[in-house]
């Protein structure tokens, strides 16, 4: 299959060797392309990640747009919640969601929860996506290592996902492929059972049929035991490579013409209003946004975007408060202590004076994260 000659693609999702029934769900409607993960039970988890990926495929862009795809991906969240309330599925029922927009060697991705994105070249792999999960947040800390990870008792437990907090913000990523390259999503059914290396391996080996690749990965998996859903999706990354660059041929040395002269300052001149131009544009995107973190354990808003531009930081206090991130519920104090970008200023001090509310009333807007029932065989 290759939509506009730019992308192979196959999926493979099954049940595993443990589970009686599958809550993953897979699309690949390119260029757009998802793997959701959802928990919750038997008629809960099939339900938020069915009705994810149906309401991101409404709001998808058709364009490499993470920070759009990001707000589909709000919109599938929202979607998740209001079918909770309204008694579809389970109270409490959520899903991981990772989604890639692909368009020739560009990908977008936005990500929630610890299901993952990888680019696979040449039989070597590199992990796009980072997990939202309570391990992956000890590892990023040193606590414990990668090894250690994938045996601790809290794997399983997540620290975002859609359904749990009407505020959930996705990860985005914008990536550079190189034709050829492949990318994997893939749910914690096959990461959890079969290290990077040996899905490099695998997919190196059956790369020439992308469905004999994922299918490969799935038995892969249930050979290590099979314990949760296994869901692939492969994209085969196409273009059309550069045409070689020719040097030309040399000419003998003369002195520049007053023209020449011209050309030359007109063309450094073009530059450095160019120059001008982005930093302007840099520091009126930066005013334009804000981002909650947390400073001596407790929640400090600033405007601008955190880290530096070329050396130079592009963010200003907002405001300080008494707001402590351990009063608040795990999941919501986890994307604090990440940095929480919102859209502006005034988007940041609203969610500060709900997070306030939320302290004062004890009475928690967003469900805590629980422990995830994927990793008790057979959940009712």
């Amino acid at each position: 299959m290759s939509p506009r000659g730019a992308t192979w693609y196959a999926t493979h999702s099954e049940i595993g060797r443990v589970r009686d029934h599958n809550e993953d769900a897979v699309l690949a409607e390119p260029p757009l392309f998802v793997v959701a993960d959802g928990l919750g039970g038997h008629e809960a988890g099939e339900v938020a990640s069915s009705l994810a990926v149906a309401t991101l495929r409404d709001h998808a862009p058709r364009r490499p747009d993470a920070k759009a795809l990001a707000r589909a991906v709000r919109a599938a969240n929202r979607e998740v919640i209001r079918a909770a309330r309204e008694g579809i599925g389970r109270q409490g029922m959520g899903t991981t969601m990772t989604a890639a927009i692909v368009e020739g060697s560009r990908i977008a991705i936005a990500h929630v929860g610890d299901s993952r994105a990888y680019l696979l070249r040449d039989g070597t792999i590199r992990r796009l996506t980072e997990d939202h999960s309570m391990v992956a947040d000890m590892v990023r800390r040193g606590t414990i290592t990668e090894e250690e990870s994938r045996y601790h008792p809290n794997r399983s437990v997540i620290t975002r996902a859609l359904g749990t907090d009407a505020n959930m913000v996705a990860d985005t990523y914008e990536v550079d492929a190189e034709p050829g390259d492949i990318l994997l999503l893939a749910s914690d059914g096959l990461t959890g059972m079969v290290e990077d290396p040996d899905i490099a391996a695998i997919v190196a080996r059956t790369s020439d049929d992308l469905q004999v690749a994922a299918k490969a990965l799935a038995e892969a998996a249930n050979a290590a035991g099979g314990h949760d859903n296994i869901s692939v999706v492969l994209a085969r990354i196409s273009g059309t490579p550069g045409k070689n660059s020719v040097a030309p041929a040399k000419k003998s040395a003369s002195l520049p013409s007053g023209r020449t002269v011209l050309a030359v300052f007109g063309w450094l001149l073009a530059f450095a209003l160019i120059v001008a131009g982005i930093g302007y544009a840099t520091y009126r995107y930066a005013y334009s946004q804000a981002y909650l973190t947390a400073e001596n354990g407790v929640i400090v808003a600033y405007r601008g975007v955190p880290g530096s531009f070329a050396g130079i930081t592009l963010s200003w206090p907002l405001e300080t408060t008494d707001i402590q991130v351990s009063e608040l519920p795990m999941a919501t104090g986890a994307r604090i202590q990440e940095t929480l970008r919102v859209g502006s200023a005034e988007e940041a001090l609203a969610l500060i004076e709900q997070y306030r509310s939320e302290v004062q009333t004890d009475t928690p807007l967003n469900p805590p994260v629980v422990p995830d029932p994927r990793s008790v065989p057979n959940q009712p």
